[in-house]
């Protein structure tokens, strides 16, 4: 059965394809769908309004704990799709809010990686608030919680600022291994399942492993490629080397990624066995996302 109430927490790249795949689900019925937004923009309010959705005001950074548990109060389930460029103190505060008021289900932002197998003290610090949530999620039973796992946003394989495919697309590198691979899923597909796990699948909770596509970095090399039409100079970078470049500037959000995918741990796991493949929902492999969206 459909939940009586939903609330989308923020409407960016994340949120708008959830909120898009809720309100056109098949099986919504009268599920009513409100959006907290800390700022109403007329063209998101024409497109709400089209969805049948109602907008309502929210700072989830700056609001206290108290001040959103009161937002939260009328909500069956709240799902986050806010936390990108959040201090990383604003997950912990937000699970809080949903507990304190009572939410029966909670999807927090948690559309990554295994933090569990990552574990605390990674080189990337800001994974230790994710595991906050995940330990105050656990440490009660009265709100029901769905961490949507999808590994990282496909497009992200291919930010120059990440490292792995240059702008030019001449060059590849490789880290941890050519046979290390990532686990990616498009913002397009992570919205239609979290819609159909909030909709459709109200027994499911815990870890929900999605996998939009799972590519080694030598299979990412062979997409390019074939986006390019020719051969790609391939470099590996092992994790001593990405350790020692991150050495040389501690606090480079980028370089910290690149050791934690480089070490391959919590990064990757089966497409075959993910829950959109099990259900039957079609998602975009990193060849097609990279067809659709890049240029020669």
């Amino acid at each position: 059965m459909a939940p009586p109430s939903i609330l989308v927490l923020g409407l960016g790249e994340l949120g708008h394809e959830v909120v898009k795949s809720l309100a056109t689900h098949p099986k919504r019925g009268t599920t009513t769908i409100s959006v907290l937004l800390r700022s109403q923009k007329p063209d998101q309010l024409k497109q709400l309004h089209e969805w049948n959705i109602t907008p309502i005001t929210g700072d989830v950074v700056n609001d206290s704990p108290t001040t959103l548990a009161k937002l939260f109060v009328p909500y069956h389930t709240v799902l986050c799709c806010v936390g990108m460029y959040a201090p990383p103190s604003t997950q912990p505060k937000i699970a809080k809010a949903a507990i304190d008021a009572g939410v029966k289900r909670y999807f927090p932002w948690q559309y990554g990686i295994d933090y569990d197998i990552v574990g605390r003290n990674s080189s990337q610090n800001m994974f230790d608030s994710q595991l906050d949530v995940r330990d105050l999620l656990r440490s009660q039973s009265e709100t029901k919680w769905v961490i949507v796992s999808t590994g990282m946003f496909i497009s992200f394989l291919f930010e120059p600022a990440f490292g792995l495919v240059g702008e030019d697309r001449s060059v590849v590198t490789g880290i941890g291994s050519w046979e290390n691979a990532i686990t990616v899923t498009a913002p397009v597909d992570i919205g239609k399942v979290a819609a159909e796990v909030a909709l459709a699948h109200e027994d499911v909770e815990g870890v929900v492993y999605v996998s939009g596509d799972t590519v080694s970095m030598g299979m990412l090399a062979d997409v390019v490629e074939g986006i390019v039409g020719r051969e790609v100079q391939r470099v590996l970078k092992m994790v001593p080397d990405l350790k020692r470049e991150l050495s040389e500037a501690p606090e480079d959000i980028m370089r910290k990624y690149r050791v934690v995918f480089a070490e391959g741990k919590g990064t990757a796991w089966s497409k075959a066995e993910s829950f959109n493949e099990v259900q039957g929902i079609r998602t975009q492999t990193v060849e097609e996302w990279a067809r659709e969206n890049l240029k020669n």
